[in-house]
Formats: structure tokens, sequence, C-alpha cells
């Protein structure tokens, strides 16, 4: 700990003594709202004469931003947020240190009798993250989360819904700044179920800074829900039907209502969806000398039943102008009911059928989940701010299986049946401090991170024998995990005429214990580990000149083992095909390398290498003898990838604006199963947004990404996949309502096909789902903010007060 210590006050002393007087203006802004609240989150930029943008800057929770120029330039301030309309300023040659109070008034106030709407575009890019605003989006409407990550610049999801950024994968996903501690088919039926009308931003961080946990090999995605502020009663409401070959249903509901020292606000969503998937397999199976020795083919029809349910509440509490206290209750409710009917054809080498199984199975799953969180934060003066954040969640996950299978007949009694309950339960216990320290050149920041997490998993499988069910002893598991992480961290940042610097250093230490309860068969087994960990974080920015700017980025991360796949027990996927855990794999770690430049904020390029160390990998095994094929995830060697990406924004007319971006990767993967791999391949993908803007109210969109052919395991590689989306939209009931129409996968080639190279066995297949879908949507905004008259503070935001509901 000591030489923890010393190494954050070697960064802190590096940095103030580079902090001296400098000829430089700096000019500061505090952005706030109608009631002298701060505006966390909004955006500052400099404009040139032409309007382009010289630099661009997000305030903090206090809502500061401050820029350093060496130079007297004549320059245009525009200061935008969603929600709140857009603000000009002239900026002329200020004398040193200027602070400036910014108010911005709701965006749908008046003025004489013109109505102000403020619009962010879709994509921004700034110098630590590059942000999405879903809202900016018609043909997000109606669609859930996972369906906006789809589509986001960058990201990229597989088959079973792992998401990679940038070609990487390894995601931390975080809502409102917190881990969802999820992982697989809970993750990815979580992200389903969210309704992007609920998410006002979505914050893509390749290298995150030490005050970040420093799990996400691949970085951070942040999704930022939406949060009122406003005075008096206010709120909207969406509702969004979709019809693909089964029916759709998203809606949500917000509300707010702020008087005096208190702040309330209610969330409820609802997402109802009707979901298939059509699949099929191609098994071919080899002897010793390659040779083909029999085929499995295994066509697989499944319909889903989904009604996920969220709501969110709280208050916050204005105690006085420097402190907030906040309380916020968040519940969920998650179905799933799933049918399925497959087929296993058996053949010989000349492809001539041998024997028919036929299985239908019943699968469903249950969700509960419950949190509360307390939070506090306090400003001491406008440069000092203490804040904290503390939650409880506990989920509560249900899922049972039954398969019957039966030989050459698709009725009468089946001849095996098997059957699981798999019962699960989850508590999450976090607590956070952070203090942040502003000085006139430099900030400080430094904070405490401890969570605690605590699982609780059963798998009871049976099977059918005369004419009874009788357990499975071989495949049922009782599974304990507990895990602790420590966190500490310090951080530091300064603006020295064309540099911006910016250090960390943050520490964890982890430990864990795990026992696996036997049974009759099966032996009591246990396990525990102790680490502790440095992640250091660099950020170096020059302003090369007006228009050209340059970025070097270097971070450590980690990626721990999800603890539910470290689970050892089996999950049944059909008869042929089974996922089992793996109690011994370790984490993964990641050195991340960026140079990036930005010309105005029209073209964004990012070169990065990133190198991995005990790269974590799907792993698949084949029983010849029986046809099995078994998938788990493990530490198979190492991975190097070597990334190009580009992205555009550019509006050639007053109606027409497009955003694109392209990313290129070459990976090297190196591995160590059963005998050596090396695979290398070069895959890129791409993504485009072009909105019309056609007058009286209408706009129109056209959206698509494609992925080229592309490998992140080491057994398998996924074919060229992509989708076309377009989109209208018209504003009515004097702009307080939008109506919305879009189609989802135009040309229905959103499928996902792969090969998989196990040991003697390969297999081809081919998946469809429901992703070709028509919605209408509509949304309205009501109420109306109390008027009041907005005072301005030139002494700095010492006496603003903040929701506190946010974590940075």
């Amino acid at each position: 700990m000591q030489k923890i210590v010393l190494i954050g006050i070697g960064i802190l002393m590096s940095l103030s003594s580079l902090a001296q007087p400098a000829s430089e203006n700096n000019w500061r802004f505090v952005v706030v709202g109608p009631a002298q609240e701060p505006l966390a989150g909004a955006t500052v930029s400099l404009l040139r004469n032409d309007s382009s943008v010289f630099k661009q800057a997000i305030t903090d929770s206090l809502g500061v931003v401050q820029f350093s120029l060496t130079s007297n330039l004549s320059l245009t301030g525009r200061i935008s947020r969603i929600g709140f309309q857009t603000q000009y300023l002239s900026l002329g040659n200020e004398t040193d240190r200027l602070l400036r109070t910014i108010v911005l008034q709701p965006a749908e106030a008046t003025l004489g009798n013109v109505t102000v709407t403020a619009k962010k575009p879709l994509v921004q890019f700034l110098t630590d993250r590059t942000v999405v605003n879903v809202d900016a989006s018609i043909t997000n409407a109606g669609t859930s989360v996972m369906e906006v990550l789809e589509k986001s610049p960058g990201v990229t999801i597989d088959k079973d819904g792992n998401i990679s950024l940038k070609g990487k994968p390894g995601v931390q996903i975080m809502i409102d700044g917190k881990p969802t501690m999820l992982a697989g088919a809970d993750l990815q039926n979580l992200l389903s179920g969210m309704n992007s009308s609920q998410i006002e931003t979505i914050e893509l961080i390749d290298n995150p800074s030490a005050k970040y946990d420093a799990a996400g090999n691949a970085g951070i995605i942040n999704i930022r829900t939406k949060k009122n502020k406003q005075r008096g009663f206010n709120g909207s409401a969406t509702v969004a039907i979709g019809q693909g070959r089964l029916p759709k249903n998203n809606d949500n509901l917000q509300l707010n209502y702020r008087n005096g020292k208190f702040n309330y606000f209610l969330t409820y969503s609802a997402n109802l969806n009707r979901q298939f998937m059509d699949m099929y397999a191609l098994r071919t199976y080899y002897d010793v000398d390659n040779k083909v020795t029999s085929l499995l083919e295994q066509p697989y029809y499944t319909r889903n039943r989904g009604n996920t349910h969220v709501v969110r509440t709280g208050a916050d509490y204005y105690l006085s102008n420097r402190t907030t206290l906040g309380l916020a209750l968040s519940g969920m409710s998650l179905q799933r009911h799933n049918t399925g009917e497959a087929t296993a054809i058996w053949m010989n080498e000349q492809h001539q059928t041998d024997s028919t199984i036929y299985t239908s199975s019943l699968n469903t799953s249950r969700m509960r989940q419950g949190g509360i969180n307390f939070n506090m934060r306090h400003n001491f003066d406008s440069k000092r701010e203490l804040s904290a954040d503390f939650d409880l969640i506990h989920y509560r996950i249900r899922t049972a299986q039954h398969f019957e299978n039966r030989l050459g007949t698709l009725s009468g009694v089946p001849d095996d049946a098997s059957e699981g309950d798999i019962p699960s339960t989850l508590r999450i216990l976090t607590g956070k401090m952070d203090y942040t320290q502003r000085f006139d050149k430099w900030t400080w920041e430094t904070g405490w991170k401890s969570s605690r997490v605590s699982t609780d998993n059963l798998a009871q499988y049976y099977t059918w024998e005369n004419n009874g069910w009788v357990d499975d002893l071989n495949k049922s598991n009782h599974f304990l995990y507990t895990e602790n992480i420590h966190a500490l961290y310090t951080n530091a940042q300064a603006t020295l005429g064309k540099w911006s610097l910016q250090g960390g250093l943050r520490y964890e230490y982890t430990g864990y214990d795990a026992r696996q309860l036997g049974n009759a068969r099966v032996k009591d087994s246990s396990f525990s580990r102790q680490y502790g960990n440095l992640f250091p974080s660099v950020f170096v920015t020059w302003q090369a000149d007006s228009v050209n700017s340059f970025t070097v980025r270097a971070g450590r991360r980690i990626d721990r083992p999800p603890f539910q796949k470290l689970n050892p027990f089996v999950f049944i996927i059909n008869k042929y095909t089974y996922q089992q855990g793996n109690p011994y794999f370790k984490p993964q770690f990641t050195w991340n390398f960026e140079l990036s430049h930005l010309y105005k904020e029209v073209l964004s390029t990012t070169f990065s290498y990133n190198l991995i160390r005990d790269y974590i990998s799907q792993v698949f095994y084949a029983d010849t003898s029986t046809g099995l094929i078994v998938y788990t995830e493990g530490n198979i060697g190492k991975m190097q990838n070597y990334s190009l990406t580009m992205s555009t924004q550019l509006s050639p007319t007053p109606w027409w604006s497009f955003n694109l971006q392209g990313t290129a990767n070459h990976k090297i993967i190196e591995a160590q199963l059963w005998r050596k791999y090396r695979a290398r391949i070069t895959q890129a993908s791409f993504s485009l947004n072009s909105q019309f803007k056609l007058g009286k109210g209408w706009g129109a969109e056209l959206s698509g990404f494609y992925i080229t052919r592309a490998q992140n395991d080491i057994q398998e590689v996924l074919k060229p996949t992509g989708q076309l989306a377009v989109g209208f939209s018209k504003q009515v009931l004097r702009n307080k309502g939008t109506l919305r129409l879009t189609v989802r996968d135009l040309f229905y080639t959103q499928a996902m096909a792969g090969l998989t190279d196990f040991l003697q066995t390969k297999e081809y297949f081919k998946l469809q789902r429901d992703t070709r879908v028509a919605t209408l949507s509509f949304s309205w905004r009501f109420g109306k903010a109390m008027k009041q008259t907005a005072r301005r503070n030139t002494g700095g935001a010492s006496s603003e007060i903040e929701r506190v509901g946010t974590v940075n």
C-alpha cells in the first residue's frame, strides 16, 4: 500500500510541477438550469468563424468546464444539452481566468411565438469517449437497448449475445455508471428487455481513466438513462407497436415533480416481445486420418414469448445549497417462455440416413430484480466536491427445462426425457466515495470503492425411468460463490497551453471463495483465490493547430471470469450439445495503446494495439463416440489486436447530414488446447446513419451496418452479416408529440452463420431471428415547468445544487 501511495503522490507532484503559470487565456464556464442547478453532461463547443469546432468538452458534475488557449482568438461558444435550448455567445479577447455562468432554459420554453427545440447530433467524438445520443436516431424508436447497441459505431454482437467494441471482446457493461454484474444469457435478457426510450446516451469508452473499474479489456459501454430536472410536474410517454413475423410492443412512462427542496421521479417501461429462432447446423465427424465417418444434421426452430417490466422511483432532497441526498428504488420482472422443435438426422459418410431423432423442448426463465440506492453529494465550494453512493441489489433467477426425445416419430411415448430445475440468487453490495479538487490549471481526483457479490446456484436434473422421474446426479450441482473487490484510485489532469495531460493509478484487490456441494456421485470441492493488481492509465492530447489535435492513450485492464461461468454445472442446449462452466480459469489482463487524430469535428482516426494475456475464449470439445459437443470457456493463450477506426460526420446541405464509421482489425490468436493453434484474421465493420430534414416537421433516416468475416474465439469463424433500416418522423401537437414509422432489417439480411472447428469434428451453423420489424411509435411530452427568473451567478458554482442520481 505504501508503494501505491508513493506512486500516486509522484503522479500528482509531476503534474503539479508542470502546472505553472503560462501565457494562455483560460475560459471557464458553469452551466446551470433555470433553478441554478448545475447541469452535468452539457456539451460546450468553441466554434471558429466558419462554424467548425475548435475545441469541445463535457461539463462535470458541478456543471464546470475549462479551456486554455495560447493566443487571442475570436470564437463563438455553443452550449447544448438534451432537453434544453442551445445557447450561443460571442467570445472575444477576454481576460485571464474568465468565468461565465450560462443558464439553459428547457427546450419546450417559447421565445415570443417561436418554439425553440434543442437537438444533438447522433454521435459526438470527445477526447476520451464516443457518445451516442439515442433519441437523435429515428430508427431507434420502439427498439430494445440491445438493438441500439448493435448499430452503434464500432459495436458488434455475435450469435450468443457477446458484445465487442472495435473488434475486441470483453466489454464492461454499465448502467448509470454501475456495473450490471451479469454475463451471458442473463445480460442478454436484461438488455433485450430494456426499452431504448429510457436511454439518453450510450458512452463508448475505449480507455477509461483510473476513476472507473478496471474490468473490461475492450473498455466500457456506459448506458445513461434519462433524468428530468425541471421544476414543476412534467413527463413523457411512448407507445411503440412492432410487427415482424410476430408482434412486439415497447411502452415507456416517465414522471417527474420538483418543488421546493424535493424532487420526485418515476419511470416505468414494459417490453412485450414475441420472437423466433430458426437454426440449422450440420456436423461432420472425422477419424484420425481426416476421413468422414458420419454426419449429423440438426434443423431447430423455437418460439419465444417474453415480458419485461422495469420500474424506478425515488426522491432527492436538497438539504442545503451545497448538499443533496438521494434515494432510489428499482425493480424488474422478466419472463421468458420458449418452445422448440428439433430434428437430429444421423447420416453415414455417403450422406445416407441412418436414424432420425425428434426432440421437443420447453424452457422457461424468470428473473426478479430489486435494488436500493442511497447517494450523497456535497460541494464545499466551486472547486471541491465529495460524493458517495451505496447500492444493494438482489437478483432471483429461475430456469426450468424439459426435453423429450423420440426415435423415428413425432408423436407417441418419448424414448427418453429429461428435466432441469435451475434456480439461482445473486446479491450485490457496493459502496464508493469520490473526492474532486480543482486548482487553477489542474484537477485532482481520488476515491475508494468496495463490492461484495454472493451467488447461490442450484441445478437439479432428472431423467424419466420406469414411469417416474429419477435424480440425474451426474449433472446435478449446487454451487456457492462469494467475491470481494476493494479499490483505491488517484487521478490528475492538467491543461498546459496546447497540451492536455491526464495520469491515474488504480489498485484493485480481489478475493473469492467457491464451493461445490457434492452428492452421492460427486464429491464436495472448493477453491479460493486472492490477488491484487495495479492499473495505470495515461492520456496526452496535443492541439497542433486550430483544426487538428492528437491524443495518445495507454492503460491496463482486467477481465475477471464471470462468476456464473465459474460454476461447473452442465446446462443442456439439446441432446447433442451441452454447455459447462469452468472453475479453474483465471482473469485475463490487457495492455491498450491508442493514437488518435481529430480534424475539426468532422473526421476522427484512431489506431490501437492491444495485447491480451491468458486470453479467455470459448472452447469446444467433441465426443466422436456419442456425437456430443460440450462448450465451455477457458484461458487459451494470448491475443494481439491491431485496429484502425475512422469516423466522419458531415452536413453537405442544410437538410442532409450523415455519420459513417469503419473499423478494421487484424488479430493474431495463439492458443494451446489439445494441439497448438495460431489464427490470423483481418476483419472489418461499417456503420452508416444518414438523416434528412424534409420540412414542416417531417424527417427521414437511412441507417445500417455491415460486418465482414470475423473471429473472436479460436475455434469459431463467423460469416458476414448486416442490415439496413429506414424511418420517418413527424412532429405533431405543437412539437410536443412525435410520430415515427421505422422498418429494421429491410432486406432480411441479419442472419448469423459460421463454422466451428472441433477435434475431429466441424460444424456449419446458420440462425435467423425475427429481425425484419416494422414499428409505429408515438411519443408525447406533457406538463409545464414552473416559470421563474433565472439568477446569474458569476462567483462560480458554490451555490448550485444537483440531483444525485448519476454516477460519473
